[in-house]
Formats: C-alpha cells, structure tokens, sequence
C-alpha cells in the first residue's frame, strides 16, 4: 500500500525542523546504503549519532507516535530511528534499489525487518526541480513530491528512486518500520476497514452493527499480528 499521510508535522515543528536542517553538517550519504544500493546513490546525509539527527528526532518520534492515521496504515511494531538525507545540484540523486530487508536500531540493539518504507518531506515541492520519489509495485509506478511536513509510506518491497535534482534542495527524513502485521495486503485490508468504521460512526450513534464490525477488525488483528 502505498499513502500519503498528511501533516505528520505541525508548522511550529516544521519551522524547528527546518532551523536545525539550516546550519546542519552533511556528509556523503553511501554510509547507509547496501553494497548494490551504494553504486547508484549520489545525496548527503546526516550523521546518524550526531547532535541535529538528534534533535530532530526528538520532534518527529512524538508527531509519529500521536498520528492516528500513521498507526492505521502502518501498525508499527518498531522503528527505526528516522534518518535524514539532502539531494542538490553537486549530490542530486538515488537511482533504482530496494530497501534492505532488515536494519539495525543501534540505539536499542534491535534488527528490525523493514515491512514499510517512509519519507517524511521538509522542503516544499517549489523550492527544488526534480527529486520526485518514484516508487515502483504492484500498484505501478508512482512519482511523489509532497508539501513540506507530509509523508508518504510504501511497501519496502517496491523498487524506488529519487530524479535528480536540478534547482535548490530536496530535504527529507526517511526510515523504515517492522509492523505488527507482516503482509501487505493484510494491512491495507485492516486500514481499508479502520477508514470505513470511523466513517460509520461520525455517520451514525454507537449501535450493534458499528460494535460487531469493531469486533471483527480486532479479531482479524488478533489474528495476524506478531507483538
């Protein structure tokens, strides 16, 4: 399932973002790409361990944790702590790859297997040319460019690239989550009916049928999630 998921970030934590990103020291970014990966990706990023990785951190885990919409889609299990990249004019691109399967949280000392992939953009569309996410799977092939605060997730299985970019910079966190429920498809069928139960009930009083449906997400959720 690929989503867009907006206002991940309210304006004031995306002006904090933002102020931390503006004095931040970048540094080439094949320090996190697999040995395949490593070969088409040409941006910078921040240190993982180092204080502005940090201190942005400190404001998106809080923005993930209280977004019901993120939980929905996602069903986090783990996270790996959100990492941060820039793509300009001398660094302007990521050609095709796949996630790898499994990252390390090093501040935990957890393997986390990466079901869903995520981009969470700090940058408006009009401050850079180029940098589209394009992301490839079943659902075909998908160009993302979203407002600055906004996120996209996406199956870590999809093969996916960022264009270069021509003018300005493209900055973005981006991180991977293990979910409770393993399956793509099992997902999208416990988000689908998530949307639709919280339709039903702006709709209509708290009745039977809303409580037996709720039911019925539970128990498919008992069923396939691994805690």
């Amino acid at each position: 399932m690929l989503l867009h998921i907006p206002n991940v970030l309210t304006a004031d934590e995306l002006r904090q973002c933002r102020a931390i990103l503006a004095d931040a020291p970048w540094l080439p970014g094949q320090v996190t790409a697999g040995r395949q990966a490593a070969l088409v990706k040409d941006n910078e990023q921040l240190a993982q361990q180092g204080e502005h990785a940090k201190a942005l951190r400190q404001i998106i885990v809080p923005a993930l944790d209280r977004h019901n919409l993120f939980f929905s889609a996602a069903l986090p299990r783990r996270i790996v702590p959100p990492l941060f990249n820039r793509y300009g004019v001398d660094h302007p691109r990521y050609g095709n790859h796949v996630d790898n399967a499994i990252r390390v949280n090093n501040e935990l000392g957890q393997r986390v297997r990466t079901d869903v992939s995520a981009t969470l953009f700090f940058a408006d569309p009009d401050e850079y040319d180029g940098g589209e996410l394009v992301i490839e799977d079943t659902f075909g092939k998908k160009g993302v460019k979203l407002p600055a605060g906004d996120m996209v997730i996406y199956p870590g299985t999809s093969v996916h690239r960022v264009e270069p970019v021509t003018r300005g910079h493209r900055l973005a966190s981006f991180f991977w989550i293990e979910s409770m429920v393993r399956s793509d498809e099992q997902r999208r069928l416990l988000y689908e009916m998530d949307m639709n139960l919280m339709r039903l009930r702006e709709q209509h009083d708290h009745d039977d049928a809303i409580i037996g449906l709720t039911g019925t997400y539970h128990n498919l959720l008992r069923m396939w999630a691994e805690v």
